[in-house]
């Protein structure tokens, strides 16, 4: 059985925690069954069709991106290919499964500070969320504000009155007489949203009252942007130095849990892809081509490789203008794909392979093309699956449903994670 740091003092808490249903909504009673759930990206549905998804491994799937616009009045799909959302929506419900959409992500949440900061734009924006939920016969919306008093991407609109800004509108979202029958999500940053003084906030109890759970995001916590390589989706990093620490999912969970949020309303964000990085053999065997491969090593920012098919070589300028290259990233049929693993999710010929044992997370190293790949598997699946059961969450959420092989992950984080 796997040991976490800090998981007694969890497990302590959750013993205590209660099932009631929302108290400041009456109309929508919380029934707290397990959430298996992934994000479907309408951009890749040539390559993961509707009737290609496992939908009986899922409870919920929420559909992205609908991104949020300079008009309050309006979100756009335009890049999420809205003609196929009314096929998701009814190919969800034939299957059982809560059908969401989710609005903002990394490069469409710009405009969400100026949607809810005063209570003119609140209630716009309510009929905004509203009228997309009524016209698709949405289950539920999952709002996915990266980040509240946060630049983002780098252009955002943000202030300090972000975090109560959106608590407001989502109390008032919950007295609406559409929104009082959502399934309300938030997609989260690894630690508690910046409140007023910049930093993480302390008590965010009301939003344990409006939403159904919130979904940590435990990836891209290492990446291109580091100082070295390190692992996009950490199990844990209080078994680290110091300067290893970036987040996890052991210190993210704790720290929403400290600021309000019952661990049976989190749910786990899990990554079906890694980060690339090229690294020099000599960084990344220090004792010789047959010596074990390193963890948190330096590499060479200024040549991002290309990722799988997913990734686009070329992208030109981001929403904010900024020029950007390949983001470098391999989902986990595209480590097969490229060569890094077998089909069964071994180290391929001529890899070297490390298992992290305090991130529980594994890296494979191409010594010819000096790619470095951290990412997940079975194992790190299993673990996380692990943690999920022990600790008392609700359960896990994948970016992305098509980033899987097999459904080798998903499989293996429902197997230990306490799914039938």
């Amino acid at each position: 059985m796997w040991v976490f740091l800090v998981l007694a003092a969890v497990l302590t808490v959750y013993g205590s925690a209660t099932c009631e249903a929302l108290s400041h909504n009456p109309k929508h009673t919380r029934v707290k069954d397990l959430v298996a759930a992934s994000w479907y990206t309408g951009w890749h549905a040539g390559d993961v069709p509707l009737d290609k998804v496992s939908w009986s491994k899922y409870t919920h799937v929420t559909y992205s991106f609908a991104e949020t616009a300079p008009n309050v009045n309006n979100l756009s799909l335009a890049d999420s290919d809205i003609e196929l959302l009314p096929q998701f929506v009814s190919t969800a419900h034939k299957n059982n499964v809560k059908a969401l959409v989710s609005v903002g992500g990394w490069t469409g949440g710009l405009y969400y500070s100026a949607n809810v900061a005063n209570a003119a734009n609140r209630t716009a924006f309510i009929k905004t969320i509203t009228g997309l939920a009524t016209n698709y016969s949405l289950d539920g919306i999952d709002f996915d504000w990266e980040y509240p008093n946060n630049a983002g991407i780098g252009c955002n609109t943000f202030g300090p009155n972000d975090v109560a800004n959106f608590l407001s509108f989502l109390q008032e979202l919950r007295s609406d007489p559409v929104g009082s029958k959502l399934f309300l999500t938030a997609a989260t940053s690894i630690f508690p949203w910046a409140d007023a003084s910049g930093n993480s906030a302390t008590n965010l109890t009301g939003f344990a009252h409006v939403l159904d759970y919130i979904a940590i995001m435990n990836y891209d916590v290492w990446g291109p942007w580091s100082a070295t390589t390190g692992p996009n989706g950490p199990l844990n990093d209080t078994c680290t130095s110091s300067a290893n620490k970036a987040g996890s999912a052991v210190s993210g969970v704790a720290a929403w849990h400290a600021a309000g949020i019952p661990f049976d309303q989190i749910v786990l964000g899990v990554p079906g892809y890694g980060h690339s990085f090229r690294v020099a053999p000599k960084d990344a065997l220090p004792h010789g081509a047959d010596g074990a491969l390193a963890t948190f090593v330096k590499f060479d920012a200024n040549d991002q490789p290309v990722g799988d098919s997913w990734d686009d070589p070329d992208p030109g300028p981001d929403e904010c203008g900024n020029p950007q290259g390949p983001e470098g990233d391999f989902d986990y049929w595209g480590l097969i794909d490229g060569g890094f693993l077998t089909q069964e999710g071994k180290a391929a010929k001529g890899i070297v392979y490390v298992y992290d044992t305090c991130s529980q997370t594994p890296a494979v190293y191409n010594q010819t093309s000096q790619v470095y790949v951290s990412y997940d598997d079975a194992k790190s699946f299993a673990a996380k699956g692990q943690f999920i059961k022990s600790t008392g969450l609700r359960g896990f959420a994948m970016w992305e449903t098509g980033g899987d092989y097999k459904d080798t992950l998903i499989d293996s984080i429902r197997s230990t994670g306490g799914f039938s």
